[in-house]
C-alpha cells in the first residue's frame, strides 16, 4: 500500500465523510489540515493538485482526488477487505450512489453551501427564512428514506450513511433536528455515534462547525 494523505479541514462535512472511511476501513494515513479561510488552498502545490481548491483532497503516491464522493468510492474498492461500505452489486450500489447524489445536490449544495458561504465568508448576517425551510424538506426525505431498516441504503453500514451523517450533524445550525417528529433519523444518529471511530471523525469535526456558525451571530428572517 502506497503513502495516504487527505487534505482537509475538520469543521468541512465531506472531509469527515472521508475521515469516516479511512477509519473505518483501518487505514493509515496522515491528515494535513488546509486553512480555507488563508487560502492555502490556492497556493501553488495545493492547486496544482488539486486545480478545483476544494477539501477534501486524497493523495495516494502520487495520485490525486478530490471530492468525497469520488474519494469514498475509491477508498473501498482499493482497499476494503469486503465491499460492504460500498456493494459490488450493481442495484445496491445504485441505491448508495443515488443517496450521495442527494446528499451533494440536495442536502450540500442546495442547503448547507448556500446558507454557509454568505455568512462564513460573504460577512452577511441575515439569512432568508424560504431557505432554512429546505432543511425541512431535507429532514422529511431522510426519515421516509430510513422506512424500514436501520440505515439509508438497506441493512448495511455504507459510505452514503458516512457522507449524510456529516452533513445532517452539522445543518442543525440552522434549523435543529426536532427529534420527536423524525424518530428514525434520531435513531439512525444513536447507530452512527456508537461507531468507535465516530466522534473522532465526525463528532469533534461538527461541533467545530456549529460553534464556527454560532459565532457568527446570524439571524433569519422573513
Amino acid at each position: 500500500m502506497g503513502k495516504i494523505s487527505l487534505y482537509g479541514l475538520d469543521a468541512s462535512p465531506p472531509t469527515r465523510a472521508c475521515l469516516l472511511t479511512l477509519k473505518a476501513l483501518d487505514l493509515p494515513f496522515e491528515y494535513v489540515f488546509v486553512n480555507l479561510f488563508e487560502k492555502e488552498n490556492f497556493s501553488e502545490d495545493y492547486s496544482k493538485k488539486n486545480p478545483q481548491h476544494t477539501v477534501p483532497l486524497l493523495q495516494d503516491d502520487d495520485a490525486c482526488i478530490w471530492e468525497s464522493h469520488a474519494i469514498m468510492a475509491y477508498l473501498v474498492d482499493k482497499y476494503g477487505a469486503t465491499d460492504e461500505l460500498y456493494p459490488k452489486d450493481l442495484l445496491q450500489r445504485a441505491k448508495v450512489d443515488q443517496l450521495m447524489h442527494f446528499e451533494s445536490g440536495v442536502v450540500f449544495e442546495a442547503a448547507l453551501r448556500r446558507l454557509t458561504r454568505p455568512v462564513l465568508f460573504n460577512g452577511e448576517s441575515t439569512l432568508p427564512q424560504n431557505q432554512v425551510d429546505h432543511i425541512n424538506q431535507i429532514y422529511d426525505f431522510l426519515e421516509t428514506f430510513l422506512d424500514d431498516h436501520d440505515y439509508l441504503a438497506g441493512d448495511q453500514l455504507t459510505i452514503a450513511d458516512f457522507s449524510l451523517v456529516s452533513t445532517i450533524t452539522s445543518i442543525g445550525v440552522f434549523l435543529e433536528l426536532d427529534l420527536a417528529k423524525y424518530p428514525r433519523i434520531a435513531a439512525w444518529l444513536e447507530r452512527l455515534k456508537e461507531l468507535p471511530y465516530y466522534e473522532e471523525a465526525n463528532g469533534s469535526g461538527a461541533a467545530q462547525y456549529v460553534e464556527l456558525m454560532r459565532s457568527k451571530n446570524f439571524t433569519i428572517v422573513p
